[in-house]
């Protein structure tokens, strides 16, 4: 009998004004990349609009695995600061539909990858807090990913899953700064910025965030990890 493919839920975009065809209207989306990658790693992947915060835990309990993905800044009155000049325009309802599926993942203890954006919401969502704007970590275009090289730190989650240095598509101006309650780096840049935030193994089954965009390159031992641990693996 064959295994069941994992059903792997994945956060969307809430974007009030989009243009399709000869259809102009607001629209939950995504970038392709995310549910071609979750495929490609052998997971179902489904998308997930912005709903209402308190059917978070609903919501994935009908899931085996979650991945929150990129997009706009968190506002920062969600870790207690102001708003710094560089900082993006407020979406207050995607920040309480994915800090809602990212407590309800860690209640639930289900596999969660968090991509750039969800990096920072796992992190707030345990209490820590962001930076609120760095250079050097964005291409010269806008809407550009750039590469740069990341270091695994030993012994961690992530360097079972990437054991060696690699170069990673990245477009961020923010960062993890304050660690929430029990995460530890488990990467970082040349520059010491933090690039993956971890819960260890001992405490949850996969609890993993990623400053870079995994589903703007090949490389699918990211999304294949977290497939692996939402079929019991």
């Amino acid at each position: 009998m064959a295994v069941s493919r994992p059903l792997i839920g994945v956060s969307t975009y809430l974007e009030p004004s989009v243009r399709w065809g000869v259809w102009h209207r607001a629209a939950a989306l995504l970038p392709a990349g995310y549910h071609r990658l979750t495929q490609r790693a052998g997971g179902l992947a489904v998308l997930l609009p912005p709903d209402a915060p308190a059917r978070a835990a609903e919501t994935v309990a009908r899931l085996d695995g979650l991945v929150t993905a990129g997009g706009p800044d968190l506002a920062p009155d969600r870790y207690g600061a102001e708003a710094a000049p560089e900082t993006g325009p407020p979406q207050p309802e995607r920040d309480a539909w994915e800090l809602a599926l990212t407590e309800a993942a860690l209640e639930r203890d289900l596999p969660l990858l968090g991509v750039c954006r969800g990096m920072q919401t796992l992190n707030v969502a345990l209490g820590g807090g962001l930076v609120q704007h760095l250079s050097g970590h964005r291409g010269p275009v806008d809407g550009e990913f750039t590469e740069h090289r990341v270091v695994p730190v030993p012994g961690t989650l992530l360097a079972e899953v990437l054991p060696d240095p690699v170069s990673v598509p990245t477009y961020h101006h923010q960062a993890v700064g304050a660690l929430g309650t029990g995460l530890v780096a488990s990467a970082h840049a040349v520059d010491g910025t933090v690039e993956a935030v971890e819960l260890p193994r001992d405490a949850r089954r996969f609890v993993l965030g990623v400053q870079w965009h995994p589903e703007e390159g090949e490389d699918p031992r990211l999304l294949r990890a977290l497939v692996t641990r939402a079929t019991g693996g």
